[in-house]
């Protein structure tokens, strides 16, 4: 399979660095394009091919994943469109708020046709095969979704999802990648605080996160259940988680949540 992914920005270029690390794809196979040549000059040394060319690069995939601003999606698909194969290739738009109707309209034929089509929202994670990513089958059968979900499969975790469901899929793992940063962040401000070096504290941190998402995923429970087991009655724990709720965690991180959602 080679594919190729157009827009080298935050998200095109952590999804080619994840596609290089995958396992699944030769860097060979590999194509990226973007306007300038100084954009591409990191993805030489991965090996992968680069063009400033939207439609060469299209041209040169079997999957073409579209990863430009939302606002330049209409543009860019129109530029590449002459170039795609509807009987061969498939084309991912990887751009948040671009519906699947809009889509549809702007490839459209005027014989009806359209290629495979899907809509997939990765995060940025992606570039160290750890992306939370979710895939929206748009115009594409259960052989092309398996096909996909096994791609994004090695380069982390993946869900088949109604499109209904992006919002609260975007707000939850991708602007989610972001408040666990922030949680880290806090973290480690307050080990300074409780007396340990920055790096330290954030190490300290990240393992500890690291510990708590391993497991839950080794063991499947509900994370009050792994709590219980360590908020010892009248313990550190519970008098910390409690202070926090004072200050009104939970209800920050909901409100953060839905906030995310709002037009």
């Amino acid at each position: 399979m080679k594919i190729s992914v157009i827009g080298a920005g935050a998200m095109g270029g952590a999804m080619v660095e994840g596609f290089v690390k995958c396992g699944m794809l030769a860097a060979a196979d590999i194509t990226v394009s973007a306007p300038h040549e100084a954009t591409l000059e990191r993805f030489k040394s991965l090996g992968v091919n680069v063009t400033t060319d939207n439609k060469a690069a299209a041209a040169a995939g079997d999957v073409v994943f579209v990863v430009v601003k939302p606002w330049l999606a209409e543009q860019v698909i129109g530029e590449i469109r002459p170039a795609v194969d509807y009987s061969r290739q498939t084309i991912v738009s990887v751009m948040a708020g671009v519906s699947g109707s809009q889509l549809k309209e702007w490839l459209g034929g005027t014989d009806g046709k359209l290629p495979r089509l899907f809509i997939v929202i990765p995060n940025i994670a992606i570039a160290v095969k750890s992306s939370m990513t979710f895939i929206v089958p748009v115009n594409a059968d259960e052989e092309a979704t398996a096909a996909m979900a096994a791609l994004f499969d090695s380069t982390g975790l993946q869900m088949v999802t109604e499109e209904r469901l992006l919002g609260a899929a975007t707000t939850l793992a991708s602007c989610g990648i972001a408040y666990a940063m922030r949680y880290v962040r806090a973290s480690t401000e307050g080990g300074v605080e409780l007396g340990f070096k920055a790096h330290d504290a954030q190490r300290i941190v990240m393992q500890t996160m690291k510990g708590a998402v391993d497991l839950l995923q080794a063991i499947g429970s509900h994370p009050e259940v792994e709590i219980d087991k360590v908020t010892t009655p009248g313990g550190m724990t519970i008098r910390g988680l409690n202070e926090m709720e004072h200050a009104g965690f939970t209800s920050s991180v909901i409100r953060g949540l839905k906030a995310g959602m709002s037009k």
